[in-house]
């Protein structure tokens, strides 16, 4: 099936090793729930087959990297059960392997959330979206945008957003969308809004 972007969606490109069948347990799982809706609302996570095409996450504690992440093939349109998510403990990147507790596969693109908070112990909260308007503008707000394109979920993906990362809190993906890096959930979420709305103004 084809994503709003042209590409072929079909599921992660991971192995998950699933630990537990524990949905994640912590009160910050509200305020994701609201900024999923949120991303939903305003077009950043565009549905395909019944599901939404993007991924949120929030580092549980400020010195690991573990994280909670929207789960594989979900929905954002209606209100979220906490089963929707996913803990995500670690990332085998040559192998291939999240190893996650949940009920489900990580979102699909789980290695690069993963990879983001293991290289900015600054960011605590990541957030990928897609928004055609943003990609439009990337030359005329100079925002850093991997060099070439990439397939979803993929390691040329990651390491092409880690290619240009380095201390930005905005990235876009040729040819695919953005990551929107925070603090905070607050933070994630709003600057995407801000750099949306830029690049409408700039239209």
């Amino acid at each position: 099936m084809k994503t709003p972007t042209g590409e072929i969606h079909g599921g992660v490109k991971f192995r998950t090793e699933l630990l537990s069948a524990a949905a994640p347990a912590d009160a910050r799982l509200e305020e994701l729930k609201a900024w999923c809706a949120e991303f939903h609302r305003r077009g950043f996570a565009p549905p395909y087959g019944g599901f939404s095409q993007g991924n949120l996450s929030f580092r549980i504690r400020p010195d690991e990297d573990t994280f909670v992440i929207t789960g594989s093939q979900v929905g954002w349109k209606d209100q979220l059960a906490d089963d929707r998510f996913v803990t995500v403990h670690g990332c085998d990147m040559e192998r291939g392997i999240v190893s996650a507790s949940g009920t489900r596969d990580p979102s699909s693109e789980s290695m690069l959330h993963f990879a983001v908070y293991r290289a900015r112990k600054d960011v605590q909260a990541v957030f990928h979206g897609h928004s055609r308007e943003i990609l439009l503008c990337a030359d005329k707000l100079n925002l850093p945008e991997t060099r070439q394109k990439a397939p979803y979920g993929s390691m040329e993906l990651v390491r092409g957003v880690m290619e240009v990362l380095e201390d930005a809190d905005f990235v876009l993906i040729r040819g695919h969308g953005f990551i929107s890096l925070g603090a905070s959930m607050k933070e994630a979420g709003q600057r995407a809004i801000d750099v949306h709305r830029l690049c409408v103004q700039q239209r």
